[in-house]
């Protein structure tokens, strides 16, 4: 029995929300404090949950993130009322872009105040509808039973998503007894059945291609899905590529694979929207005459494709169905002997394995290929692997393995990695943790080493240090020439002591014989850890089949 309990016999709105997120298995809630959500961080109390203070909202947007993409499970982000919530706004664009489960809980302005100018009072649940699933504003005490529970499921079903919840403080110190409380039914997601005319339609198109392939989406690409979308595409011959990164078909970390995309002769979307990242489906990244099938929860997104696509013939197939469970029920059907394309299956792979191998430096700095090589070599099994976005992000993504891959995702914003490493240390306490960032992008989230250090969170951020906002500095370089080169660059600073002067390990890299036992080093201090490694400036890779 709680503190509240003991005291009278009624029960805070806050409280309501704190048994809410209990039961629904909430193990950690990533916060900042402020005015409107103290009676949360009081109820919070009595709960077992882990409350994990930031140094930034956006921040703990991002950790929340970051845990739905490792588990498949949403996370809870708890910030303040205007201001506060405000800075969640291009963090909740990452998670919605990568399709991550999380819910954002905000408090807001009193009710009984709403259009009177009350302090901080903002639009909160408007401004989050462009980048969330789904926004609402809990006005009511009556309107709070079952509003974490429904946003929990809106988070999970479905393309996954952020779902944020705005609570007015006096709803959440609003007082209700104590029996009125009860834990709302959970309505489960009606089941989603691929009709025997699709399911035959859809393998006969399978069979019938010479040169298939499949192209699924950020969520399709994480834990059951994937294992369900890899067991179906290697039964009906198909190679997959898994798509997260906002560079698409020219992901270095797909290699060449923009260079066989326009032979396929069958397109299968699973779960991935045709868009900017697939150029649209056009010319010349794929093939004029060449048929889609898509599989999708969402209706808008096939019709996006067919909009898209324009003429009705090349949509041959169009399957309204979460993709993982779409397949499972393919699967049951596939019968006869699996098609032989060993060849276009070789093609593709070594397509998509194709990396950069040479490298030349006019410089004493580091080539990024060789600070990538001494990353590879710290990562092994059960090891999580976060790379940023920037100019050093592609080069790391290009060049570096791992079991589990966090990336900034289709966004294309910067400045996640250090949240996401500490929410990777959560979700696998076990795992190394090793994180691949730029110097521009450190200045974002720098202070949350003050947070992996006070919770105990250590893992190993390297940074490219060109001295420079890169990606700009290589199009300004490119498109307009040397001599008009303008606010792009940085100074050489010392990231590293910034890491030391918060609690955590530094060490700073010139030269390649200093890096390995620095990394080493980096690992073995048990600290939030940054090595800081001089680099060369050096534009994206651009991967191409030998």
């Amino acid at each position: 029995m709680g503190r509240l309990d003991r005291l009278d016999s009624r029960l805070r709105g806050a409280d309501l929300v704190a048994r809410s997120l209990s039961r629904a298995g909430t193990r950690h809630v990533f916060s900042l404090s402020g005015n409107q959500i103290m009676p949360i961080y009081d109820a919070l109390v009595d709960e077992d949950i882990s409350l994990y203070h930031v140094r930034h909202e956006a921040a703990a947007v991002h950790m929340a993130d970051a845990w739905g993409r490792l588990t498949g499970q949403p996370a809870v982000a708890l910030v303040t009322a205007g201001p506060g919530f405000a800075n969640t706004l291009s963090a909740l664009y990452v998670a919605r872009m990568a399709e991550s489960p999380l819910v954002l809980i905000s408090g807001s302005s009193p009710a009984a105040a709403a259009g009177q100018g009350a302090f901080q009072e903002m639009p909160q649940s408007k401004m989050a509808e462009p980048v969330t699933k789904a926004s609402w504003t809990v006005s009511a005490l009556s309107e709070l039973d079952g509003a974490v529970e429904r946003a929990y499921g809106i988070a999970a079903s479905g393309r996954p998503g952020p779902v944020h919840v705005a609570v007015a403080v006096d709803v959440l110190e609003a007082k209700t007894p104590a029996d009125s409380a009860h834990e709302p039914a959970k309505a489960g997601p009606e089941p989603q059945v691929v009709q025997d005319a699709a399911a035959s339609r859809f393998l006969d198109l399978t069979r019938g291609a010479a040169r298939p392939l499949m192209i699924a989406g950020p969520a399709a690409g994480r834990g059951d899905s994937r294992q369900a979308i890899d067991e179906f595409a290697d039964a009906v011959g198909v190679p997959v590529v898994y798509m997260e990164s906002p560079r698409g078909v020219a992901d270095p970390s797909l290699g060449a694979f923009a260079e066989v995309l326009p032979e396929a002769d069958l397109i299968i979307l699973a779960g991935k929207r045709l868009d900017f990242m697939l150029k649209f489906g056009r010319e010349p990244a794929f093939s004029r005459e060449c048929p889609f099938v898509q599989i999708d929860a969402e209706e808008s997104a096939v019709a996006q494709t067919e909009a898209l696509l324009g003429d009705p013939g090349r949509m041959a197939l169009k399957v309204v169905a979460e993709p993982a469970a779409a397949v499972r029920e393919l699967l049951a059907r596939v019968g006869g002997s699996r098609p032989r394309r060993h060849g276009w299956a070789a093609e593709v792979h070594s397509a998509i394995t194709s990396r950069p191998e040479t490298i030349s430096n006019e410089t004493d700095a580091l080539h990024p290929v060789q600070v990538c090589r001494e990353i590879q070599g710290l990562l092994g099994g059960g090891s999580v692997f976060i790379s940023d976005g920037g100019e050093f992000g592609q080069w790391a993504q290009a060049c570096v393995d791992a079991p589990e891959r966090l990336i900034n995702g289709p966004s294309g914003a910067i400045g996640s990695a250090i949240p996401f490493a500490l929410a990777a240390r959560l979700a696998r306490p076990q795992a190394r943790i090793v994180a691949a960032l730029g110097d521009g992008t450190f200045g974002f989230h720098a202070t949350e080493f003050d947070t992996a250090v006070r919770y105990g969170l250590p893992f190993v951020a390297v940074v490219g240090n060109d001295a420079a906002w890169n990606a700009e500095y290589q199009i300004q370089l490119r498109d307009y020439g040397p001599d008009r080169l303008f606010g792009c660059e940085l100074l050489p600073s010392r990231y590293d002591r910034v890491a030391a002067a918060l609690g955590g390990h530094g060490s700073h890299v010139t030269s390649a014989a200093e890096l390995a036992p620095a990394l080493q080093a980096a690992l073995d201090a048990g600290l939030p850890a940054c090595v800081n490694v001089s680099i060369s400036r050096q534009p994206a890779p651009a991967v191409r089949r030998g």
